[in-house]
């Protein structure tokens, strides 16, 4: 932070060109995450047909939590900030529990994909829409009771339940992400070519290439985090090596993330893509001082 000023300073100082780069990236990159998760949230919100279906829900709640994480990082990611425990310029858990949530709702999706390909019929009469929201609504109501309670507590208690929750949660989330996508991708594939071509056979091949595609996606931008977190705690590092998130290349890559999710979505979803450009995205035409939409 720059002496003598209330506000902080860049996360570099502009005094190279490297570092204008380096600035402007990260400035870019929040911009970004806010633009396309809003452009994929009002999209979703904007068509009926789209909120009536469980997996719209889960890319809703997505899409608010990397908001969220797009609008934090212009705090954490563009100036220069250490959003840790014992720092003072921390944001007391609420900017890491964002990105957190994201990979949550992911995963969380993961797991309901799974069900409705390997159980079609009982997943129709169990996962209604009501109970949908209510687990996207129970794990939002988990991360900011967690985060409640580590603001409440010690430094030394935080830091011990931070580090083993973390542990035990990364373990747990790549072993899922890899063993219940694994076998998704062969249940589906049996059941796919049993079924003759239709347009609803593509519609369904492409959703399962598209939970496949987000969670690789997924696993490439948060493993190395993963693994950094693992290593720390079994050494009892504090694992802030360096100055701040917005030069650390482990935690932009989950931003990135978060830029590339809804590209993902987008692209992978005929709908939600025909919703974004005909709807959200729509260019005015216009003659004279007369203009409309198409």
């Amino acid at each position: 932070m720059s002496n003598g000023s209330f506000f902080p300073s860049p996360a570099l100082p502009l005094t190279s060109f490297g570092n204008v780069l380096m600035f402007l990236f990260s400035v870019s990159l929040a911009t970004a995450i806010v633009f396309l998760n809003v452009s994929v949230l009002l999209s979703i919100v904007s068509d009926k047909s789209l909120r009536s279906e469980n997996r719209f829900m889960y890319m809703l709640s997505t899409c608010c939590s990397d908001i969220c994480t797009g609008a934090s990082y212009y705090y954490v990611g563009v100036l220069d900030v250490k959003d840790h425990l014992n720092s003072p310029t921390r944001t007391y858990y609420i900017a890491p529990t964002f990105l957190g949530l994201s990979y949550m709702a992911i995963l969380a999706a993961q797991a309901d994909r799974y069900h409705a390909v390997a159980a079609p019929f009982k997943y129709s009469q169990r996962m209604t829409r009501n109970r949908t929201l209510l687990v996207i609504l129970a794990y939002w109501l988990y991360a900011f009771v967690i985060v409640a309670v580590n603001n409440l507590v010690t430094l030394g208690v935080a830091l011990r339940v931070t580090g083993i929750g973390t542990f035990v949660g990364n373990m747990f989330t790549v072993v899922i992400m890899i063993g219940l996508n694994i076998r998704l991708f062969f249940i589906a594939t049996f059941q796919l070519n049993r079924e003759r071509p239709s347009a609803e056979r593509d519609s369904k091949r492409a959703s399962i290439y598209l939970v496949v595609v987000v969670a690789v996606c997924f696993l490439v931008a948060w493993l190395p985090l993963f693994i950094h977190v693992i290593v720390c705690t079994f050494l009892g590092s504090t694992c802030y090596s360096v100055q701040n998130e917005g030069t650390d290349p482990i935690r932009i890559l989950p931003r990135i993330n978060a830029a590339v999710t809804p590209i993902l979505y987008t692209r992978g979803c005929g709908a939600l893509r025909a919703t974004l450009l005909g709807r959200v995205w729509r260019r005015p035409r216009c003659c004279g001082r007369v203009c409309w939409a198409y």
